[in-house]
């Protein structure tokens, strides 16, 4: 690996043969700024974002799909770069209804687009995810501005036929990530790119609405779209402004261990994403119940005390009464027809933990073996 060296930026940097230039990059802390690139996927060239400059070559290449060689002297933001990566970020600005007071307009061709964007978005705001869309902070990265470019009619209708995702055509920048996610990542091969040219567009199964094609609402277009083209249906409240801290941790609806980052408001969650891509055991990917499932977790209808049934209605009491009564009840029914009258059933929700401490009671203090858990509790 000493011999395998390239230069960025001026820098000289070691690396491993079949090795991208955006991967060392990356690994070295190098900014280079792509759309389309998704890590652990194939590369396919759509955003000309990442392009880069290599010293003897005349045309820019991406960064994501070219191959690191020996002796090779690469500029992430020469004056080409910049004028290219402006180009393409300007183009995908003009693509669609990209509401975030970046378009130039004249003040009655503004009011216009705006008009025309609130009415496809049924709400009375920017767009939803303002203030969190990859394309929106380059756009502010490079100073780029639409000027002379025309306004664009949303071609296809806004999908909400599902409880899950919003699918935003109009602010679709067709980067793929989605695609390369759905089937290369989870491998569901639910969307794929369809129809051509002009009139190219993310579809599911034979361009039917998600709940009717083979999607399995696990999220994972979701957590990766870099712009307002898929957002999750609750993120339509205006709760994006708030204070937000963010809280890693296992998922418990499984034994598997998946990490996630829990976006905590006021006390409760509002957003589940996967955690980082480089930490397993899910590398960031989540089911639909990890990512959607948190209702309960601040539902008004979860019990806070036990309750113990009196004189045929279940009532509130503190915990030592009820545990005190099941334990009066476990050792009269133990007394009069042995341990194995007694069983346990513990839940796939609860940590490992917790159910190994519940195997430990059933064994050693209740004396039987009759222990099982339940999926579904």
């Amino acid at each position: 690996m000493e011999d395998h060296i390239i230069t960025i930026n001026e820098n000289s940097l070691a690396f491993e043969p079949g090795e991208t230039i955006l991967d060392i990059a990356q690994r070295n802390r190098i900014d280079i700024p792509t759309l389309c690139h998704l890590k652990n996927t194939i590369p396919t060239n759509t955003c000309k974002v990442c392009l880069v400059e290599i010293k003897g070559s005349k045309d820019l290449v991406e960064s994501c799909a070219t191959k690191a060689a020996i002796g090779m002297v690469v500029s992430s933001e020469s004056p080409r770069v910049v004028n290219a990566r402006r180009e393409n970020i300007s183009r995908m600005l003009a693509s669609g209804n990209h509401n975030c007071a970046i378009r130039d307009f004249d003040t009655i061709d503004w009011t216009s687009f705006q008009l025309g964007v609130l009415k496809d978005d049924q709400k009375n705001d920017l767009c939803p995810v303002w203030g969190d869309c990859e394309l929106q902070d380059l756009a502010y990265r490079y100073q780029v501005k639409t000027k002379g470019m025309p306004l664009n009619e949303c071609q296809y209708e806004t999908e909400r036929a599902n409880p899950f995702i919003i699918r935003d055509f109009s602010r679709c920048i067709l980067c793929g990530r989605c695609v390369k996610a759905c089937c290369e990542i989870q491998v569901n091969n639910a969307i794929q790119f369809g129809y051509a040219d002009k009139d190219l567009k993310i579809i599911a199964k034979n361009d039917a609405h998600l709940k009717d094609s083979d999607c399995v609402f696990c999220g994972e277009c979701l957590q990766v779209c870099p712009v307002g083209a898929l957002i999750p249906d609750r993120a339509f409240r205006d709760d994006r402004f708030k204070d937000t801290h963010t809280v890693r941790t296992t998922c418990s609806f499984c034994g598997v261990g998946c990490q996630m980052d829990l976006f905590v408001q006021d006390n409760q969650i509002v957003k589940i994403d996967g955690a980082d891509v480089n930490l397993p055991p899910n590398n960031a990917s989540l089911c639909v119940k990890g990512r959607f499932g948190f209702d309960f977790v601040s539902s008004s209808d979860r019990l806070t005390l036990p309750l113990i049934k009196k004189e045929g209605k279940q009532v509130q009491a503190s915990w030592d009464e009820a545990l005190a009564l099941v334990a009066e009840k476990f050792t009269a029914i133990k007394d009069e027809f042995g341990s194995d009258a007694l069983g346990v059933l513990t839940s796939a929700r609860v940590t490992n933990e917790d159910n190994y401490i519940a195997q430990k009671f059933t064994r050693a203090v209740l004396k039987t073996n009759n222990i099982d858990h339940c999926a579904r509790l």
